[in-house]
């Protein structure tokens, strides 16, 4: 079978590998399609703090099962599936509590180790998870990105009474705002890529602000009538910006949810939190939201083909990759076929 390995960064290359073998619990899948997330990009550039080299990226991937380990009892060849990426040990602190997104030995597939650019998979059977025959496989490869926006949602307790500031209006935070958008709540949106927030605007945001060409601390204090945002979601990773949604946007008693993620420290003063009684919030992957937005795809709650911008056929990876740094006003979530 066919792999993309990235060799190490800048270097990719298509290798042979024999087809795993699967253990008594695992199924084997035939990658079908993939999505390109920021980070298999990071990893490409050498810019992931999490991967190893050589490495199989890939943790967005669905595909069919062709072949059924003999402890795994409720699925059979030929069920099309998502992979949910996570791996984790079962027996930590995160795991007994139920959060096992946080696992003190997390692995997560095509970070860790190699995940689904690849033509066959052995993956654990619980990390399968059935799709209708109704979600073609180009769409179907975004369930795993619309599991973030689930897992935000639980971690922010989103309700529609929420105001909403969303900054970064890349794949994951378009992916969110149409997650409030389903709940009711009302929502703005910030980037400094005028397509991006185009795009917004067209999915359904109440706001959108170019921080690049506008006051973001005015602009939101205006929308929320001098309050603040109650629910902020942090997705760029540029600690200015969250020290600005901490000290200048969230209101008394708000949520500021951090997905995006520096190295570089937060100078943050200690009695803009305690004063306001915010909660700073940390958010990763997803904890056992496959079925939940499997169910959002059914029944077309979201728009996933609204994300979706550009396919790519497997051996077009490095082009596909580098389309991806260099265009983000062109491109906002990328496929490759298998």
């Amino acid at each position: 079978m066919k792999a993309v390995e990235i060799v190490k960064p800048g270097t990719i290359r298509i290798v042979e590998r024999n087809i795993p073998k699967i253990k008594e619990n695992e199924v084997l899948v035939r990658v079908k399609a993939a999505g390109i997330c920021g980070s298999d990009v990071h990893i490409y550039h050498g810019k992931n703090a999490f991967a190893t080299y050589p490495r199989v990226v890939g943790h967005e991937f669905v595909g069919e099962l062709v072949e059924i380990g003999a402890q795994v009892n409720d699925l059979q060849v030929g069920d099309r599936v998502a992979i949910d990426p996570v791996v984790s040990c079962g027996q930590c602190y995160p795991c007994r509590v139920g959060r096992h997104n946080v696992c003190k030995s997390l692995n997560v597939l095509g970070v860790h180790r190699d995940g689904g650019y690849q033509e066959y998979i052995a993956v654990a059977g619980t990390q399968a998870h059935k799709l209708p025959n109704t979600i073609p496989w180009k769409i179907a490869a975004l369930v795993e990105p619309y599991t973030i926006a689930a897992q935000v949602m639980e971690r922010g307790r989103l309700v529609v009474d929420d105001t909403v500031l969303i900054c970064g209006a890349g794949p994951i935070g378009l992916i969110i705002l149409q997650a409030v958008k389903m709940i009711g709540a009302r929502v703005a949106i910030m980037d400094i890529v005028e397509t991006r927030l185009k795009w917004a605007k067209e999915m359904g945001a109440d706001l959108v602000i170019n921080a690049k060409t506008s006051d973001l601390a005015k602009e939101m204090m205006a929308f929320t009538n001098n309050e603040g945002a109650s629910l902020i979601y942090e997705a760029t990773g540029n600690i200015e910006i969250l020290e600005t949604c901490i000290h200048n946007i969230a209101s008394a008693a708000g949520r500021v949810v951090v997905l995006g993620f520096s190295t570089e420290v937060v100078k943050i003063p200690q009695v803009d939190i305690m004063s306001r009684e915010l909660e700073i919030i940390g958010t990763r992957l997803n904890n056992n939201k496959f079925p939940q937005v499997i169910e959002w795809f059914t029944k077309r709650l979201v728009q996933p083909a609204k994300i979706l911008t550009h396919t790519f056929s497997f051996e077009e990876t490095q082009k596909a990759f580098e389309l991806a740094g260099t265009n983000p006003q062109d491109v906002c979530k990328i496929v490759l076929e298998f």
